[in-house]
């Protein structure tokens, strides 16, 4: 799927105030560069906001136990490069319509969050990007066990943050506890970055 089906969105774009809002703070805040090792596999992910009731949402989905990799895992649609994907954004555009069915062409891209190397062995490009309202989520049954919808607001409360270490990992490990839901690993770095660059 190319990525020029998106709906790009440059300074000169008529984006309504919250996504201008987002792409300003996106641009504006610095990525990490990070080496993109021969020996990790590539992949692409999509963080999907949207705004209900006047309020900004993020999308995650939380992933079968019956998928190869992350079973069970919450993250952001997406998923590893195919040959014959334009470049990492066509990728998760790609995978997000898979797991989905939101249409790469209904995507208007926002910007971009810092490359991340994960411990199972993916270099990951996160692309964020607005979806419209309202819109019907339609996840494929083998990969998708639940989709989940929160106020990014209630994320970036400080109460629910976790940081632990975790035997055989470097550094602190985040953890979002939202509900019953636990929201770690690459995905939490993901969330942590973009609330960062939002605030």
């Amino acid at each position: 799927m190319s990525a020029g089906r998106t709906r790009p969105a440059p300074a000169s774009a008529p984006l309504s105030g919250w996504m201008e809002e987002v792409r300003r703070g996106l641009a504006a805040h610095p990525r990490r560069p990070a080496e993109e090792k021969k020996d990790l596999r590539r992949a692409g992910v999509l963080v999907p906001l949207f705004v209900r009731d006047a309020r900004l949402w993020i999308l995650f989905t939380r992933r079968t136990e019956s998928v190869e990799h992350h079973r069970g895992q919450i993250s952001f649609p997406g998923g590893g490069a195919e040959p014959d994907d334009e470049n990492l954004l066509a990728t998760a555009l790609r995978e997000t319509e898979e797991e989905l069915a939101i249409a790469p062409a209904d995507v208007i891209l926002l910007g971009a969050l810092s490359p991340i190397e994960t411990v199972t062995g993916y270099y990951v490009e996160p692309y964020v990007a607005a979806v419209p309202q309202p819109y019907v989520w339609r996840p494929a049954q083998a990969e998708i066990a639940e989709v989940i919808e929160a106020p990014v607001a209630e994320l970036m409360d400080p109460a629910i943050l976790e940081k632990k270490p975790m035997p055989g990992r470097e550094g602190t490990i985040l953890f979002y506890h939202y509900g019953k839901h636990v929201i770690w690993g690459a995905t939490a770095r993901i969330f942590a970055e973009m609330a960062e660059a939002l605030r």
